[in-house]
């Protein structure tokens, strides 16, 4: 596996990019921001975003990393966690993440190259 993923809204993500790393509330709050592995986010969304429509999927590579990760357990299953501001260097992808219609999240957008770069 090379990479993890992290589900914020637009504008958390927005909020982050003139300071060159990103640093979820919860890094304040439980000092790690919570990360999944990519068949573990369908789950997380519908347990923690249901019906959600302002999202964005941060798809993060393991290898660039600035700060330490850990594999802990949570809900039967373990999981990531960045013990530190995630460096955006380390994204490669940034993709809106909408439920379907009826509001369940059902599929992972796949992954594309640095794409958040050229978003407006």
């Amino acid at each position: 596996m090379n990479y993890i993923l992290h589900i914020c809204t637009q504008d958390e993500w927005a909020a982050d990019q003139s300071t060159g790393e990103y640093r979820a509330a919860s890094l304040k709050s439980e000092g790690f921001i919570h990360c999944s592995r990519p068949e573990q986010i369908v789950w997380v969304a519908n347990q923690y975003y249901p019906g959600a429509v302002d999202l964005v999927l941060l798809w993060i590579d393991l290898q660039k990393l600035s700060a330490r990760l850990h594999w802990e357990d949570s809900d039967g299953d373990v999981f990531p966690h960045l013990y530190g501001p995630l460096n955006l260097d380390a994204v490669t992808s940034v993709i809106d993440f909408v439920p379907d219609p009826d509001g369940v999240f059902r599929v992972v957008p796949e992954r594309g190259i640095r794409d958040w770069e050229t978003r407006d």
